[in-house]
């Protein structure tokens, strides 16, 4: 990272020598700021774009699925909106990023007790209706470049799993169409656990099929019940939500 820091502030700098020598006449104010502007956001998104490095000592990694390998966020909020609304129900986005990480039954069992829903369906009910509707726009799902990079750089280097609280037919469509099915050999969902995110059983369970100590692993999550269960199991923490504009 520093590397790549000092490689494009010496860009930079070249860049402006060259700008300012090729002005025939003294530059104005306005020109300053706008090349200091255009400089700050090109800058800004090659060092979001740098290449992120495992720890040291790490012996292993784990990634969540959703909102980590794959921007499947946005479809999922709309999603649950779509089946949400059909029964006279709302949610915002704060609401899904607070549960980000928990099983799709947890948060079906949530909205229904927000939003009165109790008694009138089941959570099998809305659950269907929303992978109906996330099933029609999965295959919009784009994967998540920074992440997925470093995936590529350890593939057949170091042992790797996804630890997911995403449902395991859902987990393995994403997988297969973001082309990342192929990286991973240890999927571990919400299906395979009894406990979820923040609880660290996903991710010990990983840690177990990966037969490496919690200590030398690092997790890549974006949800706040991912990183508090990748503590919760003695593991090295990495959130990946400053890595990528995500527009939900």
């Amino acid at each position: 990272m520093k590397k790549g820091l000092l490689i494009t502030l010496t860009n930079l700098l070249i860049a402006y020598q060259f700008f300012i020598s090729s002005c025939v006449d003294p530059v104005s104010p306005f020109q300053l700021l706008s090349f200091l502007s255009i400089s700050f956001y090109l800058c800004r998104n090659k060092l979001k774009k740098m290449q992120y490095d495992i720890k040291p000592g790490i012996k292993g990694l784990i990634f969540d699925l959703d909102g980590t390998l794959a921007d499947t966020m946005p479809f999922h909020f709309k999603s649950w909106k779509i089946a949400c609304n059909k029964f006279g129900a709302d949610i915002d986005k704060s609401f899904l990023r607070k549960h980000t990480g928990a099983p799709g039954w947890i948060i079906a069992d949530e909205i229904l007790k927000n939003c009165g829903l109790n008694g009138r369906i089941t959570i099998d009910k809305i659950m269907d209706e929303k992978l109906i509707g996330f099933y029609k726009v999965q295959h919009l799902v784009k994967p998540i470049l920074p992440v997925v990079e470093i995936v590529k750089k350890y593939h057949g280097i170091l042992p790797m799993a996804v630890g997911t609280g995403g449902h395991r037919e859902a987990v393995e469509r994403t997988l297969e169409m973001t082309g990342l099915r192929k990286y991973f050999d240890i999927i571990v969902t919400a299906n395979d656990v009894e406990n979820f995110k923040p609880h660290p059983e996903t991710f010990l369970k990983c840690a177990e099929q990966m037969k490496i100590e919690p200590e030398f692993i690092e997790v890549f999550e974006d949800g706040d019940l991912g990183l508090e269960a990748a503590l919760n199991a003695g593991m090295i923490a990495t959130d990946v939500r400053s890595w990528y504009d995500s527009n939900w």
